[in-house]
Protein backbone atom coordinates (compact mmCIF):
# COMPACT_ATOMS: atom_id res chain seq x y z
CA UNK A 1 0.00 0.00 0.00
CA UNK A 2 1.48 3.37 -1.05
CA UNK A 3 2.02 6.12 1.49
CA UNK A 4 0.71 9.68 1.02
CA UNK A 5 4.27 10.77 0.22
CA UNK A 6 4.59 8.19 -2.55
CA UNK A 7 1.16 9.05 -3.97
CA UNK A 8 2.15 12.71 -4.26
CA UNK A 9 5.41 11.80 -6.03
CA UNK A 10 3.50 9.56 -8.46
CA UNK A 11 1.01 12.39 -9.08
CA UNK A 12 3.82 14.86 -9.81
CA UNK A 13 5.56 12.40 -12.14
CA UNK A 14 2.36 12.04 -14.20
CA UNK A 15 2.02 15.81 -14.74
CA UNK A 16 2.81 17.31 -18.14
CA UNK A 17 6.18 19.02 -18.60
CA UNK A 18 5.91 22.72 -17.81
CA UNK A 19 2.93 22.26 -15.46
CA UNK A 20 3.12 24.58 -12.45
CA UNK A 21 2.36 23.19 -9.00
CA UNK A 22 2.11 24.60 -5.49
CA UNK A 23 1.91 23.26 -1.97
CA UNK A 24 -1.68 24.46 -1.55
CA UNK A 25 -2.77 22.95 -4.87
CA UNK A 26 -1.26 19.55 -4.05
CA UNK A 27 -2.73 19.60 -0.54
CA UNK A 28 -6.19 20.48 -1.88
CA UNK A 29 -6.29 18.03 -4.79
CA UNK A 30 -4.82 15.04 -2.95
CA UNK A 31 -6.44 15.87 0.42
CA UNK A 32 -3.21 15.90 2.41
CA UNK A 33 -1.69 18.41 4.82
CA UNK A 34 0.41 21.27 3.45
CA UNK A 35 3.41 19.91 5.42
CA UNK A 36 3.13 16.54 3.66
CA UNK A 37 2.75 18.26 0.29
CA UNK A 38 5.78 20.49 0.94
CA UNK A 39 8.03 17.54 1.87
CA UNK A 40 6.94 15.58 -1.21
CA UNK A 41 7.62 18.54 -3.53
CA UNK A 42 11.09 18.95 -2.01
CA UNK A 43 11.74 15.24 -2.60
CA UNK A 44 10.54 15.64 -6.21
CA UNK A 45 13.00 18.52 -6.60
CA UNK A 46 15.82 16.33 -5.26
CA UNK A 47 14.86 13.65 -7.78
CA UNK A 48 14.96 16.17 -10.64
CA UNK A 49 11.21 16.01 -11.37
CA UNK A 50 10.54 19.70 -10.66
CA UNK A 51 12.47 22.96 -10.49
CA UNK A 52 11.59 25.98 -8.36
CA UNK A 53 12.12 29.43 -9.85
CA UNK A 54 11.80 32.59 -7.77
CA UNK A 55 8.70 34.68 -8.58
CA UNK A 56 7.49 31.98 -10.98
CA UNK A 57 6.92 28.91 -8.82
CA UNK A 58 7.59 25.20 -9.07
CA UNK A 59 7.56 23.75 -12.59
CA UNK A 60 7.46 20.12 -13.74
CA UNK A 61 10.60 19.38 -15.76
CA UNK A 62 11.98 16.32 -17.51
CA UNK A 63 14.00 14.05 -15.24
CA UNK A 64 17.49 13.74 -16.70
CA UNK A 65 19.21 10.44 -17.15
CA UNK A 66 22.95 10.22 -16.58
CA UNK A 67 23.79 10.61 -20.25
CA UNK A 68 22.11 14.04 -20.42
CA UNK A 69 22.99 15.40 -16.99
CA UNK A 70 25.06 18.26 -18.43
CA UNK A 71 22.06 19.61 -20.39
CA UNK A 72 20.56 22.62 -18.61
CA UNK A 73 16.91 23.65 -18.62
CA UNK A 74 16.00 27.34 -18.81
CA UNK A 75 14.65 27.06 -15.25
CA UNK A 76 18.08 25.97 -14.08
CA UNK A 77 19.70 28.86 -15.97
CA UNK A 78 17.44 31.29 -14.11
CA UNK A 79 18.68 29.93 -10.77
CA UNK A 80 22.33 29.86 -11.87
CA UNK A 81 22.39 33.55 -12.85
CA UNK A 82 19.94 34.76 -10.15
CA UNK A 83 17.69 35.91 -12.97
CA UNK A 84 14.13 37.14 -13.29
CA UNK A 85 11.69 35.69 -15.84
CA UNK A 86 10.14 38.50 -17.91
CA UNK A 87 8.07 36.27 -20.17
CA UNK A 88 7.63 32.78 -21.60
CA UNK A 89 7.57 31.06 -18.19
CA UNK A 90 5.64 28.13 -19.72
CA UNK A 91 8.84 27.11 -21.54
CA UNK A 92 11.13 27.02 -18.52
CA UNK A 93 11.17 23.20 -18.56
CA UNK A 94 12.80 23.14 -22.03
CA UNK A 95 16.50 22.31 -22.43
CA UNK A 96 18.97 24.60 -24.17
CA UNK A 97 21.27 23.10 -26.80
CA UNK A 98 23.90 25.83 -26.63
CA UNK A 99 24.23 29.50 -25.76
CA UNK A 100 25.29 32.32 -28.07
CA UNK A 101 26.91 35.57 -26.94
CA UNK A 102 25.48 38.52 -28.85
CA UNK A 103 28.59 40.68 -29.06
CA UNK A 104 28.42 41.44 -32.78
CA UNK A 105 26.24 43.18 -35.34
CA UNK A 106 22.67 41.94 -35.55
CA UNK A 107 23.06 40.46 -39.06
CA UNK A 108 26.11 38.43 -38.01
CA UNK A 109 24.62 37.42 -34.65
CA UNK A 110 21.41 35.99 -36.07
CA UNK A 111 23.36 33.53 -38.25
CA UNK A 112 24.37 31.68 -35.07
CA UNK A 113 20.89 31.64 -33.47
CA UNK A 114 19.04 28.33 -33.89
CA UNK A 115 15.99 26.72 -32.23
CA UNK A 116 16.76 25.60 -28.69
CA UNK A 117 19.60 28.12 -28.26
CA UNK A 118 19.96 30.80 -25.59
CA UNK A 119 21.10 34.25 -26.75
CA UNK A 120 23.03 36.22 -24.10
CA UNK A 121 22.76 39.88 -25.02
CA UNK A 122 22.21 43.35 -23.59
CA UNK A 123 19.33 45.79 -24.21
CA UNK A 124 18.96 45.21 -27.96
CA UNK A 125 15.21 45.01 -28.57
CA UNK A 126 15.42 43.91 -32.21
CA UNK A 127 17.78 41.07 -31.28
CA UNK A 128 15.34 39.91 -28.58
CA UNK A 129 12.40 39.79 -31.01
CA UNK A 130 14.23 38.10 -33.89
CA UNK A 131 15.79 35.52 -31.55
CA UNK A 132 12.35 34.49 -30.26
CA UNK A 133 11.01 34.26 -33.81
CA UNK A 134 13.88 31.89 -34.62
CA UNK A 135 12.88 29.56 -31.75
CA UNK A 136 15.56 30.54 -29.23
CA UNK A 137 15.31 31.98 -25.70
CA UNK A 138 16.86 35.26 -24.54
CA UNK A 139 18.97 36.17 -21.52
CA UNK A 140 19.27 39.94 -21.10
CA UNK A 141 22.32 41.04 -19.11
CA UNK A 142 22.93 44.24 -17.18
CA UNK A 143 19.52 44.17 -15.47
CA UNK A 144 17.71 45.62 -18.51
CA UNK A 145 14.02 45.06 -19.22
CA UNK A 146 12.33 43.84 -22.41
CA UNK A 147 9.57 45.57 -24.37
CA UNK A 148 5.95 44.55 -23.92
CA UNK A 149 5.96 43.26 -27.51
CA UNK A 150 8.86 40.91 -26.71
CA UNK A 151 7.22 39.71 -23.48
CA UNK A 152 3.94 38.93 -25.25
CA UNK A 153 5.80 37.12 -28.03
CA UNK A 154 7.73 35.08 -25.45
CA UNK A 155 4.47 34.04 -23.75
CA UNK A 156 2.91 33.10 -27.09
CA UNK A 157 5.92 31.02 -28.22
CA UNK A 158 6.60 29.61 -24.73
CA UNK A 159 10.25 30.68 -24.95
CA UNK A 160 11.69 32.28 -21.80
CA UNK A 161 13.03 35.82 -21.71
CA UNK A 162 15.27 36.18 -18.66
CA UNK A 163 16.90 39.26 -17.16
CA UNK A 164 19.86 39.32 -14.76
CA UNK A 165 22.12 42.02 -13.32
CA UNK A 166 25.44 40.42 -14.32
CA UNK A 167 27.43 41.38 -17.40
CA UNK A 168 27.68 39.10 -20.45
CA UNK A 169 31.14 37.71 -19.65
CA UNK A 170 30.17 36.82 -16.06
CA UNK A 171 26.94 35.14 -17.16
CA UNK A 172 28.73 33.04 -19.78
CA UNK A 173 31.34 32.03 -17.19
CA UNK A 174 28.62 31.04 -14.69
CA UNK A 175 26.77 28.86 -17.20
CA UNK A 176 30.03 27.29 -18.41
CA UNK A 177 30.97 26.51 -14.80
CA UNK A 178 27.59 24.85 -14.17
CA UNK A 179 27.99 22.64 -17.25
CA UNK A 180 31.59 21.80 -16.27
CA UNK A 181 30.50 20.81 -12.75
CA UNK A 182 27.86 18.53 -14.22
CA UNK A 183 30.40 16.84 -16.46
CA UNK A 184 32.36 15.92 -13.33
CA UNK A 185 29.19 14.67 -11.62
CA UNK A 186 28.42 12.62 -14.71
CA UNK A 187 31.63 10.64 -14.19
CA UNK A 188 30.92 9.87 -10.52
CA UNK A 189 29.27 6.48 -10.26
CA UNK A 190 26.24 6.40 -7.99
CA UNK A 191 24.45 3.46 -6.42
CA UNK A 192 21.48 4.02 -8.77
CA UNK A 193 23.78 3.28 -11.72
CA UNK A 194 24.14 -0.29 -10.48
CA UNK A 195 20.48 -0.98 -9.72
CA UNK A 196 18.58 -2.96 -12.34
CA UNK A 197 14.91 -1.85 -12.26
CA UNK A 198 13.90 -4.99 -14.17
CA UNK A 199 15.39 -7.26 -11.51
CA UNK A 200 13.64 -6.77 -8.14
CA UNK A 201 15.64 -7.73 -5.03
CA UNK A 202 15.09 -11.03 -3.25
CA UNK A 203 13.82 -10.35 0.26
CA UNK A 204 12.12 -11.99 3.24
CA UNK A 205 9.21 -10.70 5.29
CA UNK A 206 9.02 -10.17 9.03
CA UNK A 207 6.52 -13.00 9.52
CA UNK A 208 8.44 -15.51 7.37
CA UNK A 209 9.93 -18.51 9.14
CA UNK A 210 13.59 -19.57 9.20
CA UNK A 211 12.63 -22.43 6.87
CA UNK A 212 11.81 -19.78 4.27
CA UNK A 213 15.38 -18.50 4.58
CA UNK A 214 16.78 -21.97 3.80
CA UNK A 215 14.46 -22.28 0.79
CA UNK A 216 15.68 -18.94 -0.54
CA UNK A 217 19.31 -20.01 -0.15
CA UNK A 218 18.65 -23.10 -2.27
CA UNK A 219 16.81 -21.11 -4.95
CA UNK A 220 19.15 -18.12 -5.21
CA UNK A 221 22.48 -19.37 -3.76
CA UNK A 222 22.64 -16.15 -1.75
CA UNK A 223 23.20 -16.14 2.01
CA UNK A 224 22.03 -12.61 2.94
CA UNK A 225 18.60 -11.08 2.53
CA UNK A 226 16.86 -7.83 3.48
CA UNK A 227 13.76 -8.17 5.64
CA UNK A 228 10.74 -5.95 4.94
CA UNK A 229 7.19 -5.48 6.25
CA UNK A 230 3.98 -5.80 4.20
CA UNK A 231 4.51 -2.26 2.79
CA UNK A 232 8.07 -2.94 1.62
CA UNK A 233 9.72 -0.93 4.38
CA UNK A 234 13.13 -2.28 5.42
CA UNK A 235 13.45 -3.50 9.01
CA UNK A 236 16.55 -5.67 9.04
CA UNK A 237 19.00 -8.06 7.39
CA UNK A 238 19.26 -11.78 7.93
CA UNK A 239 22.32 -13.92 7.15
CA UNK A 240 23.29 -17.55 7.48
CA UNK A 241 25.10 -16.66 10.72
CA UNK A 242 21.88 -15.22 12.20
CA UNK A 243 19.82 -18.41 11.68
CA UNK A 244 22.40 -20.90 12.98
CA UNK A 245 20.98 -22.85 15.93
CA UNK A 246 17.40 -21.58 15.47
CA UNK A 247 14.37 -23.78 14.86
CA UNK A 248 13.00 -23.77 11.32
CA UNK A 249 9.63 -22.50 12.65
CA UNK A 250 11.21 -19.43 14.28
CA UNK A 251 10.08 -16.09 12.82
CA UNK A 252 12.67 -14.18 10.80
CA UNK A 253 11.84 -11.07 12.82
CA UNK A 254 13.27 -12.76 15.94
CA UNK A 255 16.65 -13.67 14.43
CA UNK A 256 17.38 -10.82 11.99
CA UNK A 257 19.83 -7.95 12.60
CA UNK A 258 17.75 -4.81 13.13
CA UNK A 259 18.50 -1.30 11.85
CA UNK A 260 21.04 -2.35 9.18
CA UNK A 261 23.36 0.12 7.44
CA UNK A 262 21.73 1.36 4.24
CA UNK A 263 22.49 3.60 1.25
CA UNK A 264 20.28 5.65 -1.07
CA UNK A 265 20.34 5.68 -4.89
CA UNK A 266 22.24 8.99 -4.81
CA UNK A 267 25.06 7.61 -2.61
CA UNK A 268 28.35 7.44 -4.52
CA UNK A 269 29.75 3.98 -5.14
CA UNK A 270 33.04 5.07 -3.57
CA UNK A 271 31.23 5.95 -0.32
CA UNK A 272 29.34 2.64 -0.44
CA UNK A 273 32.61 0.74 -0.97
CA UNK A 274 34.22 2.52 1.98
CA UNK A 275 31.22 1.66 4.19
CA UNK A 276 31.40 -2.00 3.18
CA UNK A 277 35.13 -2.26 3.82
CA UNK A 278 35.00 -0.30 7.07
CA UNK A 279 32.08 -2.29 8.51
CA UNK A 280 32.98 -5.64 6.94
CA UNK A 281 29.65 -5.82 5.06
CA UNK A 282 29.11 -7.94 1.95
CA UNK A 283 25.65 -6.65 1.02
CA UNK A 284 24.05 -3.20 1.37
CA UNK A 285 20.30 -2.54 1.06
CA UNK A 286 19.31 0.47 -1.07
CA UNK A 287 16.33 2.45 0.26
CA UNK A 288 14.40 5.59 -0.64
CA UNK A 289 13.60 8.53 1.65
CA UNK A 290 10.78 6.52 3.28
CA UNK A 291 13.15 3.62 3.97
CA UNK A 292 11.38 1.40 1.42
CA UNK A 293 13.61 -1.24 -0.16
CA UNK A 294 14.65 -0.49 -3.76
CA UNK A 295 17.38 -3.08 -4.22
CA UNK A 296 20.69 -4.40 -2.91
CA UNK A 297 24.32 -3.99 -3.96
CA UNK A 298 27.10 -6.47 -3.26
CA UNK A 299 30.65 -5.62 -2.31
CA UNK A 300 32.01 -7.55 -5.27
CA UNK A 301 29.82 -5.68 -7.77
CA UNK A 302 30.77 -2.31 -6.27
CA UNK A 303 34.50 -2.99 -6.52
CA UNK A 304 34.17 -4.24 -10.11
CA UNK A 305 32.27 -1.09 -11.12
CA UNK A 306 34.85 1.19 -9.52
CA UNK A 307 37.71 -0.63 -11.23
CA UNK A 308 35.91 -0.35 -14.57
CA UNK A 309 35.42 3.41 -14.14
CA UNK A 310 39.12 3.94 -13.36
CA UNK A 311 39.90 2.74 -16.89
CA UNK A 312 37.53 5.23 -18.53
CA UNK A 313 38.71 8.62 -19.87
CA UNK A 314 37.88 11.57 -17.62
CA UNK A 315 36.25 14.72 -19.01
CA UNK A 316 36.21 17.19 -16.11
CA UNK A 317 39.08 17.90 -13.75
CA UNK A 318 38.48 17.89 -10.00
CA UNK A 319 40.52 19.83 -7.42
CA UNK A 320 42.62 16.70 -6.76
CA UNK A 321 43.37 16.34 -10.47
CA UNK A 322 44.58 19.94 -10.62
CA UNK A 323 46.73 19.47 -7.51
CA UNK A 324 48.61 16.37 -8.67
CA UNK A 325 48.85 17.37 -12.34
CA UNK A 326 52.04 19.35 -11.75
CA UNK A 327 53.84 16.48 -10.00
CA UNK A 328 55.91 13.89 -11.86
CA UNK A 329 57.28 10.54 -10.84
CA UNK A 330 61.09 10.32 -10.71
CA UNK A 331 63.77 7.98 -9.40
CA UNK A 332 65.93 9.11 -6.45
CA UNK A 333 69.69 8.65 -6.06
CA UNK A 334 69.16 5.29 -4.38
CA UNK A 335 66.58 4.17 -6.91
CA UNK A 336 63.62 4.93 -4.64
CA UNK A 337 60.37 6.29 -6.05
CA UNK A 338 59.85 10.05 -5.65
CA UNK A 339 57.22 12.58 -6.71
CA UNK A 340 58.30 16.15 -7.28
CA UNK A 341 56.64 19.37 -8.31
CA UNK A 342 56.37 23.09 -7.64
CA UNK A 343 53.94 24.83 -5.28
CA UNK A 344 51.58 26.69 -7.64
CA UNK A 345 49.55 29.79 -6.61
CA UNK A 346 46.32 27.75 -6.50
CA UNK A 347 47.89 25.43 -3.90
CA UNK A 348 48.61 28.13 -1.30
CA UNK A 349 46.72 29.62 1.62
CA UNK A 350 46.15 33.33 2.28
CA UNK A 351 49.74 33.70 3.56
CA UNK A 352 51.33 32.26 0.43
CA UNK A 353 52.28 28.94 2.05
CA UNK A 354 51.37 25.44 0.84
CA UNK A 355 47.82 24.78 2.07
CA UNK A 356 47.45 21.98 4.61
CA UNK A 357 44.45 20.61 2.71
CA UNK A 358 46.45 20.48 -0.53
CA UNK A 359 49.33 18.81 1.28
CA UNK A 360 47.12 16.04 2.70
CA UNK A 361 45.64 15.47 -0.77
CA UNK A 362 49.15 15.10 -2.22
CA UNK A 363 50.19 12.71 0.55
CA UNK A 364 47.07 10.57 0.10
CA UNK A 365 47.46 10.40 -3.68
CA UNK A 366 51.15 9.48 -3.45
CA UNK A 367 50.40 6.76 -0.87
CA UNK A 368 47.67 5.39 -3.12
CA UNK A 369 50.01 5.27 -6.13
CA UNK A 370 52.71 3.59 -4.07
CA UNK A 371 50.38 0.81 -2.98
CA UNK A 372 49.12 0.31 -6.53
CA UNK A 373 52.70 -0.27 -7.69
CA UNK A 374 53.26 -3.05 -5.18
CA UNK A 375 49.79 -4.49 -4.74
CA UNK A 376 47.20 -5.17 -7.45
CA UNK A 377 44.30 -3.73 -5.55
CA UNK A 378 42.53 -0.56 -4.51
CA UNK A 379 42.89 1.37 -1.30
CA UNK A 380 40.40 2.85 1.16
CA UNK A 381 42.16 5.23 3.53
CA UNK A 382 41.41 4.63 7.21
CA UNK A 383 43.65 7.18 8.87
CA UNK A 384 46.18 9.91 8.07
CA UNK A 385 48.41 11.24 10.84
CA UNK A 386 50.39 14.38 9.98
CA UNK A 387 53.02 14.71 12.69
CA UNK A 388 55.54 17.13 11.18
CA UNK A 389 54.54 20.32 9.37
CA UNK A 390 56.63 23.32 8.34
CA UNK A 391 55.63 26.17 5.98
CA UNK A 392 56.53 25.87 2.30
CA UNK A 393 56.35 29.03 0.24
CA UNK A 394 54.93 29.68 -3.21
CA UNK A 395 57.02 28.55 -6.23
CA UNK A 396 59.17 26.24 -4.09
CA UNK A 397 59.94 22.74 -5.38
CA UNK A 398 59.06 19.85 -3.08
CA UNK A 399 59.76 16.12 -3.18
CA UNK A 400 57.39 13.51 -1.76
CA UNK A 401 58.93 10.18 -0.76
CA UNK A 402 56.53 7.32 0.09
CA UNK A 403 57.86 4.24 1.87
CA UNK A 404 55.80 1.13 2.51
CA UNK A 405 56.11 0.04 6.14
CA UNK A 406 53.61 -2.81 6.04
CA UNK A 407 51.49 -4.30 3.28
CA UNK A 408 49.36 -7.35 3.95
CA UNK A 409 46.30 -8.75 2.24
CA UNK A 410 44.00 -6.28 3.98
CA UNK A 411 46.07 -3.57 5.66
CA UNK A 412 48.69 -1.20 4.28
CA UNK A 413 50.84 1.37 6.11
CA UNK A 414 52.85 3.98 4.24
CA UNK A 415 55.26 6.51 5.70
CA UNK A 416 55.34 9.67 3.58
CA UNK A 417 58.04 12.34 3.86
CA UNK A 418 57.92 15.72 2.11
CA UNK A 419 61.24 17.52 1.42
CA UNK A 420 62.25 21.01 0.33
CA UNK A 421 65.96 21.72 -0.25
CA UNK A 422 66.84 18.39 1.41
CA UNK A 423 64.98 19.41 4.59
CA UNK A 424 61.89 17.58 5.85
CA UNK A 425 58.89 19.91 5.85
CA UNK A 426 56.19 17.29 6.51
CA UNK A 427 55.87 13.68 7.67
CA UNK A 428 52.75 11.58 7.70
CA UNK A 429 51.63 8.02 8.36
CA UNK A 430 48.86 6.73 6.11
CA UNK A 431 46.93 3.63 7.15
CA UNK A 432 44.63 2.03 4.59
CA UNK A 433 42.51 -1.02 4.00
CA UNK A 434 43.44 -2.79 0.79
CA UNK A 435 40.75 -4.23 -1.46
CA UNK A 436 41.92 -7.13 -3.57
CA UNK A 437 40.80 -7.22 -7.21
Amino acid sequence: MSTKHEKILAYIEDLELGHKISVRQIARELEVSEGTAYRAIKEAENQGLVSTVERVGTVRIEKKNRSKIERLTFAEVVNIVDGQVLGGSAGLYKELNKFVIGAMKLEAMIRYVEPGNLLIVGNRDNAHRITLERGAAVLITGGFDATEEVKQLADHLELPVISCTYDTFTVAAMINRAIYDRLIKKEILLVEDMLNPDQPPVFLRLDDQVSRFHESVQNTEHSRYPVVDENGKLHGMVTAKDVVGHDSNERIERVMTKNPITVTPKTSLAAAAHEMVWEGIELLPVVNSNHHLLGVISRQDVIKSLQYMQKQPQVGETINDLIVRGFEEVKGENGELLYQGVVAPQMTDSLGNLSTGVLTSLITEVAYRRIRRQHRGDMVMDNLTLYTLKPVQLDREIQIRPQVIELGRKIGKIDVEVYHDSHIVAKALVTAQVIER
